[in-house]
C-alpha cells in the first residue's frame, strides 16, 4: 500500500504536523520548474543570463554589446577609456522590459579596456557603476577605485585535464585562500597556489579544495564575504585565466575544486556593488530594512523577484561552465533560511516551518540544487547551515532542498568552548559523544574541528588554544614540554575524534593540519596594514627538527585511514562503551574499533572491550605513535586476540586514540 505523504514524513513521524509546509514546498519547487519550462534542459538554458547579460562580444555580427537591469532608472549610458569617460556619447536604450541595452562597432571596443555604466537613478541620483554581469573588475593601485574591465582574450583557455567531480564520494575537504597560502608577508596569486600548494594538498590526502575569496570583494580583510562583483574572480590574485590554470592543475592532480559561492548577501558598497543600482533603494535587495543585515552590515538579496532568481542561478552555471568548478559550498545558508537569519534559538520543529522560515529563499535553494546537479552530475552541493533544518539534504521529491552535504557547525564551537571553559579532566564523554555523534539520519555532513572561523583574530586555532605562546620557544623535537606534549597529544586526539564521529565528510582550514599557530588578521588600519599573520608558514612544517612534521604526518595517515577502509562512506559510529571515571570512549565504524582515551595520566592496563566477532585486532593507527610527535607506548606489531566471549583486552595509554581493525581483514 502506498502513502500519498512526503517521504520527509514518512521517514520522520515528528515532521506530521509539518506535512503541509513540506507538501507547499514540493509544489511550489514543480511549478516554478514548469513555469521555467519544460524537459530536464530548461533550468539550464533559464540560468543562461550571463551569455545574454553584460558586455557580450559576437563575432558573426562583427559588433559588441551592453545589456544592464536597471527596471526603474532613468538612463544609463555607458563610459570608459573608449570614449573618454564620456557620460552623454554613448547612451543606452531602454527595451520596456525593464533591460537597458546598446550596439558598438567591434573596432570600437577591445580586450583589457576599462568601462562603467553611469546610472541615472529613478532618484535621480548620477552615479558610475560597474556593470552587473562583468567578467573582471580590477583596482586602480593609486586611487583604489575599481572599474570593469572588458575581458576578451584573443585566445581561450586551453584545458588539459578532464576531470569527473562523481569520483569523489567522500569529500576529504582542504579549505584554503589564494591570497594568504604563500609564507610572504603579501598577497599570493593563483598560479603560485597552483605550483606551491595544491602538490601539498594532494601530498597530504586530501580531495577536495575549497577556494574562498573568489568572487570579486572590494575590501581584503572581509575574508570574500562582502561581494561586490559576482561574475568576476578577484583580480588580487590574477586573470581569469589564472584562476582556470589553477582549477586545471587541481584535476590534474586528481583534486575537485569547490567555489564557496556567497548568494546569501552582498557588500553595500555603491560604488563597486549591486547596491540600489537603478535609483529604486531596492532592485536586487529587499526594500526597507527587510534588506539590511543586522550582523552583517551588508544586503539581503530579494529571492522572491524572478529577475533575482536567475542572476544568482546564472552566476552557479557560469562558475560551473566558464571555470569548471566541481560543486559549490554555500555560504549563509541558515542567514538564507529565516527572516530572523538564524538568530534564533531551534528548540522544536515549528522552528523549520513556521512564519520565521523564508520560503522564497528555500525555493531559490531548491532551483539552485537542481541546477546543478543536472548540469554537473555528481558536483559537491555543500550547505554552511547551523540550524538543522529538516531535508536540507535531501532530494527535492522528498521534499528536501537537494544540498548533498552540510556543514556540522557546532563541532569546532564544542572543542573551542571545552578548550576555554573547562580543565581536561572535567570533560565529560558523555556530552562529547552525544554532541559528536548527533546528526540527522539520512543527511551527510562535513565533520571538522576548526576552519577559518576558529582561525581570526580574536579566536585562536586548536593549536594555539592548546599550546599558545610556547609554540614559539618549545617546538623543536628535542624540546620535551609539558604544555606542547600536552597540545599535540590533544590536538591528533580532538581531529581523529571529530572525524570518525561527527559526519560522512571532512574538512580541514590550510595549515591547520600541522598546527599553523597564531591566528588570521588580515592587513587593517589597527595593525599598519600588516601582513604578518595574512600567511601560511610552510617553513615551519618542513623544517626536520620541529614538531609540526609529526602532525602533519598524523594527517596524513589519518587520511589514509579514511580512504583504505571507507570510513567516511560507512554508517554512523555505534557507542561500544563508555567510561566516564577514567575518560575512555570506544566507538566501531567501518568495522574498526575505536579506543579514545582523554585522560591526563590514567594509561590504562589490561582494559577488557566487548567487540563484536571473535577475530584478533590489530593496531592500524596510534596518534601516540613516536613518527607523530608520540611517545610510542604501545607495541605496534602486537596483535589482540578476541575470547569466546568477545572481550579484547588492551593497554589505552593517556591522551592517546587507538584504532583497531581485524587482522583478517
Amino acid at each position: 500500500m502506498t502513502s500519498d505523504k512526503p517521504l520527509l514524513v514518512l521517514n520522520d513521524p515528528w515532521l506530521e504536523p509539518h506535512q503541509g509546509v513540506i507538501e507547499q514546498r514540493i509544489g511550489r519547487f514543480n511549478l516554478a520548474l514548469a513555469a521555467i519550462g519544460p524537459g530536464t534542459s530548461a533550468l539550464a538554458a533559464y540560468a543562461n543570463g550571463h551569455k545574454f547579460m553584460g558586455i557580450q562580444f559576437n563575432s558573426m555580427a562583427g559588433h559588441w554589446t551592453i545589456r544592464e537591469w536597471a527596471p526603474a532608472a532613468r538612463g544609463l549610458s555607458v563610459i570608459g577609456d573608449f570614449n573618454g569617460w564620456n557620460r552623454d556619447s554613448h547612451p543606452l536604450t531602454p527595451t520596456g522590459t525593464g533591460i537597458w541595452h546598446l550596439q558598438v562597432a567591434a573596432a570600437a571596443w577591445h580586450h583589457g579596456q576599462l568601462v562603467k555604466v553611469h546610472v541615472v537613478g529613478a532618484d535621480g541620483s548620477r552615479r558610475d557603476r560597474i556593470p552587473a554581469c562583468i567578467r573582471r573588475a580590477v583596482q586602480d593601485p593609486n586611487s583604489h577605485d575599481f572599474a570593469g574591465q572588458i575581458w576578451q582574450p584573443p585566445q581561450p583557455f586551453k584545458w588539459r585535464h578532464a576531470f569527473d567531480p562523481a569520483t569523489i564520494t567522500t569529500p576529504l575537504i582542504y579549505e584554503a585562500h589564494v591570497g594568504m597560502a604563500g609564507e610572504e608577508p603579501r598577497i599570493h596569486n593563483y598560479r603560485e597556489f597552483a605550483d606551491d600548494i595544491l602538490p601539498r594538498i594532494a601530498h597530504a590526502g586530501y580531495n577536495t579544495v575549497q577556494l574562498m575569496a573568489v568572487q570579486e570583494h572590494p575590501y581584503y580583510g572581509s575574508f570574500g564575504y562582502h561581494v561586490s562583483s559576482f561574475f568576476a574572480p578577484c583580480s588580487r590574485f590574477g586573470t581569469p585565466e589564472d584562476l582556470k590554470y589553477l582549477i586545471d592543475t587541481a584535476h590534474g592532480l586528481g583534486l575537485a575544486v569547490l567555489l564557496d559561492v556567497v548568494h546569501s548577501h552582498a557588500v553595500k558598497n555603491t560604488a563597486e556593488g549591486l547596491n540600489d543600482f537603478d535609483g529604486s533603494g531596492n532592485q536586487y535587495f529587499h526594500a526597507g530594512p527587510r534588506g539590511e543585515h543586522p550582523t552583517w552590515d551588508s544586503k539581503c538579496f530579494d529571492y522572491g523577484r524572478p529577475e533575482v532568481r536567475q542572476f544568482l542561478l546564472s552566476n552557479l552555471r557560469y562558475w560551473l561552465e566558464e571555470f569548471r568548478f566541481d560543486g559549490f559550498r554555500f555560504d549563509g545558508v541558515t542567514s538564507m533560511l529565516y527572516h530572523s537569519h538564524g538568530t534564533q534559538a531551534f528548540g522544536s520543529y515549528d522552528d523549520y516551518f513556521g512564519g520565521d522560515a523564508d520560503e522564497d529563499a528555500i525555493l531559490y535553494l531548491q532551483l539552485a540544487t537542481r541546477l546543478i546537479a543536472t548540469f554537473k552530475p555528481g558536483a559537491l552541493i555543500i550547505a554552511e547551515d547551523m540550524s538543522g533544518m529538516p531535508g536540507l539534504c535531501r532530494p527535492h521529491a522528498e521534499g528536501g532542498l537537494g544540498f548533498s552535504h552540510r556543514l556540522n557547525m557546532g563541532l569546532p564551537d564544542y572543542w573551542i568552548k571545552l578548550l576555554k571553559h573547562s580543565r581536561d579532566e572535567d570533560w565529560n564523554l558523555t556530552e562529547l559523544w552525544n554532541v559528536l555523534a548527533n546528526r540527522r539520519h539520512g543527511e551527510a555532513s562535513i565533520a571538522y574541528a576548526e576552519s577559518h572561523d576558529q582561525a581570526l583574530v580574536g579566536d585562536k586555532t586548536l593549536a594555539f588554544w592548546l599550546m599558545d605562546k610556547d609554540m614559539y620557544w618549545h617546538m623543536g623535537k628535542a624540546d620535551p614540554h609539558p604544555v606542547i606534549e600536552r597540545g599535540i597529544a590533544l590536538h591528533k586526539l580532538i581531529r581523529l575524534t571529530t572525524l570518525v564521529l561527527g559526519g560522512e565528510g571532512w574538512l580541514n582550514f590550510m595549515g591547520n593540519e600541522f598546527g599553523h599557530p597564531e591566528w588570521l588578521d588580515f592587513p587593517r588600519e589597527g595593525n599598519d596594514w600588516s601582513y604578518h599573520y595574512c600567511r601560511r608558514q610552510w617553513s615551519l612544517v618542513d623544517n626536520p627538527d620541529l614538531k609540526y612534521q609529526g602532525l602533519a604526518g598524523f594527517d596524513r595517515s589519518l587520511l589514509a585511514l579514511v580512504r583504505e577502509h571507507r570510513l567516511l562512506a560507512a554508517p554512523p559510529a555505534q557507542l561500544l562503551h563508555l567510561d566516564a571515571a577514567q575518560q575512555i570512549l570506544c566507538a566501531e565504524r567501518a568495522n574498526l574499533v575505536f579506543v579514545l582515551n582523554f585522560s591526563a595520566g590514567n594509561s590504562a592496563f589490561g582494559y577488557p572491550l566487548q567487540v563484536a566477532g571473535q577475530e584478533s585486532r590489530k593496531v592500524v593507527l596510534d596518534t601516540d605513535a613516536v613518527a607523530f610527535g608520540g611517545h610510542g607506548r604501545i607495541d605496534p606489531g602486537c596483535e589482540h586476540p578476541v575470547t569466546e566471549a568477545g572481550i579484547m583486552t588492551l593497554y589505552t595509554p593517556s591522551r592517546t586514540g587507538l584504532v583497531f581493525a581485524k587482522t583478517s581483514a
